[in-house]
């Protein structure tokens, strides 16, 4: 009788499938093991108890709903929420029932201030992540209820490979690194193609408080349009069906 798979490996199969994902996981970490590593790793945690934050299938979400030849934007996050239900595989992006956390409210204040629309009644980046916007964090996983669990866990590898063959092979990506973990990767990022705008972090903890007023979508969008490429419409609560098109 062969070995039961395990959530977390069969998530892993399932995106190795995607062709829409073969830009990733040609990658080595998807090639030489450390992915089936990571989600050995993961599945013994499970198998002994533990659950984990986002579930299983949206593990490798940002990755599957972005691919790397549709690649406009970065934003790189920490890891999820730990609540469970709040995540949905995609860095700062929230769904749970309860208010938006503080650090989300603050990026969608700076939305609202900087392209002048309506700030969103929800958390949920999904829309971002379609129009070519990475929300990748620097550990895909968490023990529910407790963050900062998997940062050590090889996921840091996996990021550092994403930014590095974005760099690589993108024509023009903008990287939105907020805060001490993000901009940490700055160095992997060819700054000749690519444009890196740096900022604190959002947190309402930050004493800079210099997120505020840093403008990253306008700015992005103005950066992306010099070279003829479309800007990303950052919107969230806009009409599915209409088809104008925000730029600012």
């Amino acid at each position: 009788m062969s070995a039961r798979v395990g959530p977390v490996a069969a998530a892993l199969a399932a995106f190795r499938d995607d062709p829409g994902a073969a830009g990733w996981t040609a990658l080595p970490f998807f090639r030489d093991g450390g992915a089936d590593a990571v989600a050995a790793a993961l599945d013994a945690r499970v198998a002994a108890g533990e659950r984990i934050a986002p579930a299983p299938e949206a593990i490798f979400r940002a990755l599957a709903l972005t691919p790397i030849d549709r690649v406009k934007a970065v934003i790189l996050g920490q890891d999820p929420y730990p609540r469970p239900g709040d995540a949905n595989g995609l860095a700062f992006s929230f769904v749970g029932a309860r208010s938006l956390p503080p650090s989300l409210r603050v990026i969608l204040a700076e939305l609202a201030d900087d392209l002048g629309v309506p700030r969103p009644d929800h958390g949920d980046l999904t829309a971002w992540a379609r129009e070519g916007v990475l929300l990748l964090n620097a550990a895909l996983t968490t023990t529910e209820g407790v963050s900062g669990t998997h940062l050590k866990l090889g996921w840091d590898r996996l990021v550092d490979e994403v930014v590095a063959a974005i760099s690589a092979r993108r024509p023009a990506v903008v990287f939105l690194l907020w805060g001490a973990t993000a901009r940490g990767r700055a160095p992997l990022v060819d700054a000749k193609t690519h444009l890196v705008l740096e900022s604190g972090h959002p947190s309402p903890l930050n004493r800079a408080r210099d997120f505020p007023g840093s403008r990253p979508f306008s700015r992005a969008n103005a950066w992306l349009r010099e070279r003829e490429i479309d800007g990303v419409d950052w919107r969230l609560d806009r009409d599915p069906s209409a088809p104008q098109r925000l730029f600012l």
